[in-house]
């Protein structure tokens, strides 16, 4: 029969498998490094892997294709969720962590609450972005600012990127996050370099395409590691 389905472009994809982890129904599997649509009739072309996806390597097409099978669907997610088998590479997992308050002695132990952290690699899908604080920041700002977890991880989903060094611009990205999410509010954290203005702008367009009044706030931190300014 003629249906919309799932198509792979195998140039574009990077192996990353979060594809493959957001297709509930199993169609896409992880071969030789790259996403491959396995069953047509496991893809019922409603495109939950489209996006995961963070290249790009993912549409849809009509061609002929077997009818979407559901009963055969429910066999196989049953069967995995028995087996609970891992699909791609298991650091680019989407998964919850707990945070520690202080180590033995005293130290001071990461706040971070998920993982991926990178923009690019988070699902606008995934479970931990629901009803959270948001933080987006300059990957060079945990680096610069001697408290940051404390002060800016802490209680909020982190995500994090470099405009200069990361091909393609984060907007169209951020935007799925706050489109498909209940956002509460936004820190944005930025270094005091032209290059940061890129997240910056990036935000704020998805702020602005989202249709939704989300608390906005931009806070510039200095090469010395001091806060310069907080902006709304």
């Amino acid at each position: 029969m003629l249906r919309r389905i799932v198509k792979i472009d195998e140039e574009k994809c990077n192996g990353c498998g979060l594809c493959a982890a957001a297709c509930h129904e199993g169609a896409i599997h992880m071969v030789e490094g790259k996403a491959r649509l396995m069953r047509d009739d496991y893809c019922d072309g409603l495109g939950d892997c489209l996006p995961a996806c963070p290249t790009g390597a993912i549409s849809f097409e009509m061609r002929e294709a077997l009818p979407y099978d559901e009963a055969a669907v429910q066999a196989a997610m049953a069967a995995k969720k028995q087996s609970a088998a891992p699909v791609g590479c298991p650091g680019m997992q989407q998964k919850t962590r707990v945070p520690v308050e202080a180590a033995e002695g005293g130290a001071v132990e990461s706040q971070l609450s998920q993982w991926p952290v990178q923009i690019k690699l988070v699902s606008p899908m995934a479970p931990f972005l629901r009803d959270c604080d948001l933080l987006v920041a300059a990957d060079c700002t945990a680096y610069a600012y001697g408290d940051f977890h404390r002060e800016f991880i802490k209680g909020r989903i982190t995500l994090i990127g470099c405009p200069k060094l990361d091909e393609g611009d984060y907007t169209e990205r951020l935007t799925e996050v706050l489109s498909h999410n209940t956002i509460r509010s936004i820190v944005v954290t930025r270094m005091q370099v032209p290059c940061c203005g890129g997240l910056e702008r990036a935000v704020r367009q998805a702020v602005k395409n989202s249709g939704k009044a989300i608390s906005l706030e931009v806070v510039t931190i200095s090469a010395e590691g001091k806060i310069l300014s907080r902006e709304a």
